[in-house]
Protein backbone atom coordinates (compact mmCIF):
# COMPACT_ATOMS: atom_id res chain seq x y z
CA UNK A 1 0.00 0.00 0.00
CA UNK A 2 2.51 1.84 1.03
CA UNK A 3 4.58 2.02 -2.51
CA UNK A 4 1.26 2.19 -4.04
CA UNK A 5 0.70 5.69 -2.28
CA UNK A 6 4.68 6.36 -2.94
CA UNK A 7 3.70 6.00 -6.93
CA UNK A 8 0.77 8.18 -6.68
CA UNK A 9 2.30 11.27 -5.69
CA UNK A 10 5.12 10.87 -8.39
CA UNK A 11 2.85 10.59 -10.76
CA UNK A 12 0.04 12.79 -10.06
CA UNK A 13 1.80 15.53 -8.55
CA UNK A 14 -1.05 17.99 -8.48
CA UNK A 15 -3.75 15.56 -7.20
CA UNK A 16 -1.68 14.72 -4.17
CA UNK A 17 -0.85 18.72 -3.90
CA UNK A 18 -4.32 19.38 -3.81
CA UNK A 19 -5.78 17.00 -1.20
CA UNK A 20 -3.07 17.69 1.16
CA UNK A 21 -4.13 21.54 0.79
CA UNK A 22 -7.63 20.37 0.79
CA UNK A 23 -6.94 19.08 4.43
CA UNK A 24 -5.63 21.60 5.42
CA UNK A 25 -8.73 24.08 4.15
CA UNK A 26 -11.23 22.05 5.66
CA UNK A 27 -9.62 21.80 9.45
CA UNK A 28 -9.60 25.47 9.16
CA UNK A 29 -13.08 25.75 7.79
CA UNK A 30 -14.36 23.06 10.52
CA UNK A 31 -12.23 25.19 13.46
CA UNK A 32 -14.18 28.68 12.30
CA UNK A 33 -17.61 26.74 11.59
CA UNK A 34 -16.95 25.54 15.47
CA UNK A 35 -16.86 29.03 16.99
CA UNK A 36 -18.50 31.57 14.18
CA UNK A 37 -22.36 32.70 14.51
CA UNK A 38 -24.50 31.26 12.89
CA UNK A 39 -22.70 27.69 12.09
CA UNK A 40 -21.83 27.14 15.84
CA UNK A 41 -25.60 26.65 16.68
CA UNK A 42 -26.34 23.16 17.46
CA UNK A 43 -30.49 23.85 15.41
CA UNK A 44 -27.70 23.58 11.85
CA UNK A 45 -27.59 19.87 11.34
CA UNK A 46 -24.13 18.75 11.44
CA UNK A 47 -24.40 16.63 8.42
CA UNK A 48 -25.34 20.34 6.49
CA UNK A 49 -22.37 21.77 8.44
CA UNK A 50 -20.20 19.00 7.06
CA UNK A 51 -21.43 19.61 3.61
CA UNK A 52 -20.87 23.26 3.35
CA UNK A 53 -17.39 22.66 4.88
CA UNK A 54 -16.78 20.53 2.22
CA UNK A 55 -18.60 22.44 -0.82
CA UNK A 56 -16.16 25.60 0.68
CA UNK A 57 -12.98 23.38 0.66
CA UNK A 58 -13.00 22.16 -3.08
CA UNK A 59 -13.91 26.30 -4.42
CA UNK A 60 -11.01 27.69 -2.24
CA UNK A 61 -8.89 25.01 -2.66
CA UNK A 62 -9.33 25.98 -6.41
CA UNK A 63 -8.83 29.76 -6.22
CA UNK A 64 -6.14 29.92 -3.45
CA UNK A 65 -1.91 29.26 -4.62
CA UNK A 66 -1.03 26.30 -2.09
CA UNK A 67 2.65 25.44 -2.42
CA UNK A 68 3.80 22.10 -1.95
CA UNK A 69 4.38 21.78 1.44
CA UNK A 70 8.24 21.86 2.99
CA UNK A 71 10.38 18.65 3.32
CA UNK A 72 9.67 16.92 6.80
CA UNK A 73 6.47 19.34 7.28
CA UNK A 74 4.51 17.06 10.52
CA UNK A 75 0.43 16.85 8.67
CA UNK A 76 -0.79 16.28 11.64
CA UNK A 77 0.51 19.38 13.21
CA UNK A 78 -0.82 21.70 10.27
CA UNK A 79 -3.78 20.62 10.55
CA UNK A 80 -4.37 21.28 14.39
CA UNK A 81 -2.79 24.93 13.91
CA UNK A 82 -5.44 25.22 10.94
CA UNK A 83 -8.15 24.45 13.17
CA UNK A 84 -6.91 26.47 15.73
CA UNK A 85 -6.62 29.59 13.39
CA UNK A 86 -9.73 29.20 11.98
CA UNK A 87 -10.92 29.24 15.44
CA UNK A 88 -9.48 32.31 16.19
CA UNK A 89 -11.56 34.00 13.47
CA UNK A 90 -14.40 32.40 14.72
CA UNK A 91 -13.91 33.27 18.13
CA UNK A 92 -13.32 36.66 17.35
CA UNK A 93 -16.43 36.98 15.58
CA UNK A 94 -18.65 35.77 17.97
CA UNK A 95 -17.38 38.28 20.74
CA UNK A 96 -19.23 40.20 18.78
CA UNK A 97 -22.52 38.15 19.78
CA UNK A 98 -21.29 37.77 23.04
CA UNK A 99 -21.82 41.98 23.46
CA UNK A 100 -25.76 41.62 22.61
CA UNK A 101 -26.39 38.38 24.47
CA UNK A 102 -24.80 40.50 27.63
CA UNK A 103 -27.61 43.47 27.23
CA UNK A 104 -30.69 40.76 26.96
CA UNK A 105 -29.01 38.96 30.38
CA UNK A 106 -28.62 42.49 32.19
CA UNK A 107 -32.63 42.63 30.83
CA UNK A 108 -33.66 39.64 32.12
CA UNK A 109 -32.17 40.18 35.47
CA UNK A 110 -33.96 43.69 36.09
CA UNK A 111 -37.14 42.46 34.74
CA UNK A 112 -36.85 39.79 37.59
CA UNK A 113 -36.60 36.76 35.60
CA UNK A 114 -33.28 35.03 36.69
CA UNK A 115 -34.59 32.48 37.89
CA UNK A 116 -36.27 31.45 34.78
CA UNK A 117 -33.19 29.84 32.78
CA UNK A 118 -33.20 27.47 29.80
CA UNK A 119 -30.61 24.98 28.69
CA UNK A 120 -28.25 26.34 25.51
CA UNK A 121 -27.19 23.61 23.23
CA UNK A 122 -24.67 25.62 21.68
CA UNK A 123 -22.77 26.66 25.01
CA UNK A 124 -24.12 23.97 27.16
CA UNK A 125 -24.64 26.26 29.73
CA UNK A 126 -27.68 27.73 31.54
CA UNK A 127 -28.66 31.27 29.89
CA UNK A 128 -31.46 33.67 30.84
CA UNK A 129 -34.56 33.58 28.31
CA UNK A 130 -34.16 36.91 27.24
CA UNK A 131 -30.19 36.93 26.80
CA UNK A 132 -31.46 33.91 24.32
CA UNK A 133 -33.94 35.72 22.50
CA UNK A 134 -31.31 38.74 21.78
CA UNK A 135 -28.62 35.88 20.63
CA UNK A 136 -30.56 34.56 18.50
CA UNK A 137 -32.05 37.80 17.13
CA UNK A 138 -28.31 39.10 16.76
CA UNK A 139 -27.14 35.62 14.84
CA UNK A 140 -30.00 36.51 12.28
CA UNK A 141 -29.21 40.25 11.91
CA UNK A 142 -25.28 39.10 11.71
CA UNK A 143 -26.32 36.91 8.78
CA UNK A 144 -28.70 39.44 6.56
CA UNK A 145 -25.70 42.03 7.04
CA UNK A 146 -23.37 40.10 4.64
CA UNK A 147 -22.06 37.94 7.98
CA UNK A 148 -21.43 35.04 6.66
CA UNK A 149 -19.76 36.73 2.99
CA UNK A 150 -17.30 38.66 5.71
CA UNK A 151 -16.46 35.42 7.25
CA UNK A 152 -15.66 33.48 3.98
CA UNK A 153 -13.63 36.96 3.13
CA UNK A 154 -11.98 36.82 6.21
CA UNK A 155 -10.70 33.09 5.89
CA UNK A 156 -9.58 33.73 2.03
CA UNK A 157 -7.46 36.32 3.37
CA UNK A 158 -6.47 34.27 6.36
CA UNK A 159 -4.23 31.86 3.58
CA UNK A 160 -2.16 35.05 3.11
CA UNK A 161 -1.30 35.95 6.29
CA UNK A 162 -0.75 31.76 7.48
CA UNK A 163 -0.13 29.60 5.25
CA UNK A 164 -1.80 25.96 4.97
CA UNK A 165 1.63 24.53 6.12
CA UNK A 166 2.94 26.91 7.97
CA UNK A 167 4.11 26.28 12.05
CA UNK A 168 4.31 29.76 13.64
CA UNK A 169 0.47 31.35 13.75
CA UNK A 170 1.10 35.52 13.44
CA UNK A 171 -0.79 36.69 16.13
CA UNK A 172 0.43 40.42 15.45
CA UNK A 173 -1.20 40.20 12.39
CA UNK A 174 -4.30 38.30 13.26
CA UNK A 175 -5.45 40.17 16.36
CA UNK A 176 -5.08 44.32 16.75
CA UNK A 177 -5.12 44.74 20.32
CA UNK A 178 -7.20 47.65 19.95
CA UNK A 179 -10.12 45.92 18.16
CA UNK A 180 -9.39 43.13 20.94
CA UNK A 181 -9.72 45.88 24.02
CA UNK A 182 -12.85 47.61 22.48
CA UNK A 183 -15.03 44.33 21.36
CA UNK A 184 -14.21 42.74 24.97
CA UNK A 185 -15.22 46.44 26.77
CA UNK A 186 -18.01 46.41 24.93
CA UNK A 187 -19.67 43.38 26.34
CA UNK A 188 -20.53 45.71 29.36
CA UNK A 189 -20.59 49.02 28.35
CA UNK A 190 -23.00 48.18 24.74
CA UNK A 191 -24.90 46.05 26.62
CA UNK A 192 -25.52 48.55 29.70
CA UNK A 193 -26.70 50.94 26.36
CA UNK A 194 -28.98 48.00 24.82
CA UNK A 195 -30.35 47.27 28.11
CA UNK A 196 -30.92 50.93 29.39
CA UNK A 197 -34.72 51.59 28.47
CA UNK A 198 -36.01 48.58 30.31
CA UNK A 199 -33.36 49.67 33.43
CA UNK A 200 -34.51 52.71 33.47
CA UNK A 201 -38.38 51.94 32.95
CA UNK A 202 -38.11 49.20 35.97
CA UNK A 203 -35.99 51.69 38.01
CA UNK A 204 -38.67 54.38 38.31
CA UNK A 205 -41.60 51.67 39.35
CA UNK A 206 -39.02 50.22 41.83
CA UNK A 207 -39.27 53.72 42.96
CA UNK A 208 -42.75 54.48 42.95
CA UNK A 209 -43.30 50.76 44.99
CA UNK A 210 -40.81 52.24 47.42
CA UNK A 211 -43.27 55.28 47.96
CA UNK A 212 -46.06 53.21 47.84
CA UNK A 213 -44.63 50.63 50.63
CA UNK A 214 -43.77 54.11 53.10
CA UNK A 215 -47.26 55.34 52.53
CA UNK A 216 -49.13 52.32 52.88
CA UNK A 217 -47.47 49.47 54.81
CA UNK A 218 -49.90 47.29 54.64
CA UNK A 219 -49.20 46.83 50.83
CA UNK A 220 -47.37 44.00 50.38
CA UNK A 221 -45.15 45.54 47.77
CA UNK A 222 -42.33 42.30 47.48
CA UNK A 223 -45.08 40.25 45.67
CA UNK A 224 -46.61 43.00 43.43
CA UNK A 225 -42.94 43.60 42.38
CA UNK A 226 -42.91 40.13 40.98
CA UNK A 227 -45.88 40.76 38.99
CA UNK A 228 -45.52 43.85 37.67
CA UNK A 229 -41.57 43.93 36.57
CA UNK A 230 -41.83 41.13 33.88
CA UNK A 231 -45.02 42.84 32.57
CA UNK A 232 -43.28 46.31 32.16
CA UNK A 233 -40.47 45.09 30.94
CA UNK A 234 -42.24 42.71 27.90
CA UNK A 235 -44.18 46.04 27.73
CA UNK A 236 -41.01 48.23 27.09
CA UNK A 237 -38.82 46.23 25.09
CA UNK A 238 -41.43 45.33 22.53
CA UNK A 239 -42.29 49.23 22.32
CA UNK A 240 -38.23 49.60 21.76
CA UNK A 241 -37.96 46.61 19.83
CA UNK A 242 -37.76 48.24 15.71
CA UNK A 243 -35.41 50.57 17.39
CA UNK A 244 -33.22 48.00 19.33
CA UNK A 245 -32.78 46.44 15.75
CA UNK A 246 -31.34 49.02 13.99
CA UNK A 247 -29.31 49.49 17.13
CA UNK A 248 -27.74 46.10 16.87
CA UNK A 249 -27.28 46.40 12.96
CA UNK A 250 -25.26 49.53 13.40
CA UNK A 251 -23.62 47.88 15.91
CA UNK A 252 -22.71 44.45 13.89
CA UNK A 253 -21.91 46.80 11.04
CA UNK A 254 -19.50 49.01 12.54
CA UNK A 255 -17.45 45.90 12.57
CA UNK A 256 -17.31 44.34 9.71
CA UNK A 257 -13.75 46.21 8.47
CA UNK A 258 -12.17 43.79 11.31
CA UNK A 259 -13.14 40.42 8.95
Amino acid sequence: MDLVLSQFTKLFPEINLALGAGIMVFARLIGLMQFAPGFNRKEVPTIARLSFALIMTVIMTSIIKVPPPPAHTSIILCIILNYLFGALIGYITNCVIATITAGGDMINTQMGMSSAMVMDPTSKAQTSIVGNLFTLLSVIIFMSVGGLYWLIEALLRSFDIFSVYGINIPLEKVINMDYLVLLTSNIFVVGMQIAAPVLLATLGQDIILGTISKTAPQVNVFQMSFLFKPVMGALILTWILPVLINVITDYITSFSNIF
